[in-house]
């Protein structure tokens, strides 16, 4: 039987083979794909607003009658429409248009129009509105419904796209949408059919709710946001199913390495460490791979807890890989592991992208023959020319710095190609419950809630950087005091060169007003051994003032650094603020953070800046962080391409997180069903299970 997956968009009015290709770009070639391609918000053009009325950034109808149309020659050449109606005039600016829309907008023209009000050089502007000329009348109140807003690719316009959902909306008659979920739980939550749903998010009805579609509550968004959220959910399970479906090699505790290794430590594991470690020690005993995520604050012990992990591999006659994704950050890893493993005996190899030549060649002969027994590097792991002898156990840090799909690449490079490797995450970004819970649904959770004795809170204060020169004198103070101080620079652009000039400037101005102190500079255009040799000055105490980029944001450990400047902190989410600050306080006396602001901070900026002001806690500020700025900031996946919702929104939804999680796991037996709703979907985005 033919079904909506099976039309191909072709078949609509008006779509021939270049629309159809600017379709395919948002994922759309069936004519089922159209009618789940969902409006993400609505305008309400249900009323039309006297133009005396308006105010600068509204959105909202208008009807007039033209007064004029002039050809304006400026930089730009636009057409300038004057519109009158009893209560005042506005101006509708066209910067492309054609010699039938300037006919159709001559003198004493009805027209109503839709857009956002700007300021202009006459008064409020419209700039190409979308517009009717002569139009009907508007429809009664009661029969009023909201115009849907959809996302767009390059070259199609809303209309184009309203209108072809209006024509994929008629094919529901003879083609319902197959429903796949059980009737009894849609009865449980007192939810509509999937065609009911679609139907009314399209194209809602007169007199439908208009509050709850506009803060995407209504029970059809509802219905949807419940599927997409299980659909995602079933995908994770898959992808932990397939790697579950590999065996794993038995890593048994064998052997006093981890004895000798707490020997030499100087400081005794928490409680929290010792309780995670217990988990770890417990999955690498099985036959099945693990599959465990560790949180952690700044400063609690994760990296001891990835050693500890490590040595029980290497007990075992196995190797271990530990990936992080920059230089700095595997670096760090690599200094920190061999000062460690080696007084134990243990062999470690680097590899990156930066090592190149004799020195990559005898590194990765180390590690095809197994001699190197921790294997230390970037992504540059992942690549075919990095063989190893008995791989059983990857250790990955920052995980939501990678895509799923490369944190998998290193399932296939387990022990003979055909035993997985034991998987460990770490993550310094803690991560709300909600979000773990659905973003990590493949992985086992432990957390690292406590951190080490004598760790002091840092006292954080908000400053404006009217008041720089304040804050220059507090830290040459700080500095003669025998304390070393960092300078953070931040930019709203991406651009890494004009971060590294940024901080050029900065190092030269504060070099120039604090002549008796030491400053050093570190930014990301500095070679890894240029950027190592600086980090290690400012470790060692040789300089006083270190001023960086956010590279530090994962630097070195420096106990007598206990003041830290960040400049522009507004243009940084809260996890990588809380970050930066945990470079400091990690020594016996008193430590700040000063967020030196540009004013003025809008309310969003406000309420960000005081949470980190307010809390030292990083689950508190990243429980904020996703409430202010949403999941794919949080998790970086706006660069990983995961995550990516077309309706669900963690915040407003989080009250579906639990009951999704719990029909996941019985939906699973159901093949066709998972397949089926992860198509609807994922489409053919990146599946996560894919590598």
């Amino acid at each position: 039987m033919t079904s909506l997956e099976d039309i191909c968009v072709t078949q609509l009015k008006g779509v021939g083979s270049a629309l159809a290709g600017k379709l395919e770009k948002l994922g759309i070639r069936s004519v089922q794909d159209l009618l789940f391609h969902l409006p993400y918000r609505y305008e309400d053009r249900t009323r039309v607003v006297p133009i005396g009325s308006l105010r600068i950034g509204d959105v909202a109808v208008v009807e007039g009658e033209v007064m004029k149309t002039d050809l304006v020659m400026g930089r730009r050449r636009s057409l300038q429409v004057t519109l009158r109606d009893d209560s005042g005039f506005l101006v509708l600016r066209f910067f492309h248009f054609n010699a039938s829309q300037k006919n159709q907008l001559s003198e004493g023209a009805r027209v109503r129009c839709f857009g956002e009000v700007r300021p202009g050089r006459a008064g409020f502007e419209f700039y190409h509105p979308e517009y009717q000329v002569n139009p009907p009348p508007m429809p009664p109140a009661n029969q009023a419904t909201l115009t849907p807003v959809y996302p767009l690719t390059e070259g199609i316009q809303q209309p184009r796209v309203r209108s072809l959902c209006q024509q994929a909306l008629s094919y529901l008659n003879r083609f319902p949408i197959k429903d796949w979920l059980p009737p009894e739980l849609l009865a449980d939550y007192q939810l509509p059919s999937i065609t009911e749903a679609v139907r009314l998010v399209h194209s809602p009805q007169a007199g439908a709710p208009v509050h709850l579609l506009m803060e995407g509550r209504h029970p059809a968004q509802q219905r949807l946001v419940m599927e997409e959220l299980l659909a995602h959910q079933l995908s994770l399970l898959q992808v932990r199913e397939q790697i579950q479906a590999r065996e794993a090699l038995p890593l048994l505790p064998t052997g006093d390495l981890a004895d000798r290794f707490l020997d030499q430590l100087p400081f005794q594991l928490t409680g929290a460490q010792r309780h995670v470690m217990s988990d770890i020690r417990q999955d690498l005993s099985q036959p099945l791979p693990m599959l465990r995520l560790v949180q952690g604050d700044v400063g609690s012990g994760k990296t001891v807890v990835a050693a500890l992990a490590a040595l029980q591999a290497i007990g075992a006659g196995a190797q271990v890989a530990l990936m992080a994704p920059t230089e700095i950050l595997a670096e760090q890893h690599y200094q920190n592991f061999r000062g460690w493993l080696e007084p134990l005996g243990i062999r470690l190899a680097w590899v990156s992208g930066k090592v190149k030549g004799k020195a990559r060649k005898e590194a990765l002969a180390e590690v095809a023959s197994g001699e190197a027994q921790v294997v230390i590097g970037t992504h540059a792991l992942f690549q075919d020319d990095v063989e190893f002898q008995r791989l059983a156990l990857v250790i990955v840090d920052e995980q939501h710095r990678f895509g799923v799909h490369q944190r998998l690449a290193l399932r296939e490079k387990g022990v003979g190609g055909s035993l997985a490797p034991h998987q460990l995450i770490m993550t310094a970004t803690p991560i709300p419950r909600t979000l773990a819970m659905s973003a990590y649904a493949d992985l086992d959770t432990s957390v690292i809630d406590e951190l080490p004795p004598g760790r002091k809170p840092i006292e954080t204060v908000v400053v404006s950087d009217s008041r720089r020169d304040k804050i220059v004198d507090r830290v040459r103070q700080a500095c003669r005091e025998g304390r070393q101080a960092y300078w953070v620079c931040t930019l709203i652009e991406e651009s890494e060169a004009l971060q590294c000039q940024a901080a050029e400037v900065t190092a030269a101005e504060l070099a120039d007003r604090l002549p008796d102190l030491k400053v050093g500079l570190v930014h990301g255009r500095l070679k890894a051994a240029e950027k190592a040799e600086v980090m290690e000055s400012f470790k060692n105490g040789e300089l006083d003032l270190l001023i960086a980029t956010t590279v530090i944001e994962v630097g070195v450990d420096v106990p007598n650094a206990s003041l830290i400047i960040i400049e522009n902190p507004e243009r940084l989410g809260l996890a990588q603020l809380h970050q930066l600050r945990g470079r400091v306080g990690r020594g016996e006396q008193a430590s700040y953070c000063v967020l030196l602001y540009h004013p003025p901070l809008s309310s969003n900026g406000k309420a960000r800046l005081q949470a980190l002001r307010d809390s030292q806690d990083g689950f508190f500020i990243a429980e904020k962080d996703l409430e202010i700025r949403g999941p794919g900031e949080v998790l970086g996946t706006r660069q990983t391409g995961m995550m990516q919702f077309r309706l669900a929104d963690f915040e407003r939804d989080k009250g579906w997180i639990e009951p999704v999680r719990e029909m996941a796991p019985g939906l699973m037996a159901q093949s066709r069903t998972v397949e089926a709703l992860i198509r609807r979907w994922l489409g053919e985005n990146i599946r996560y299970g894919d590598v």
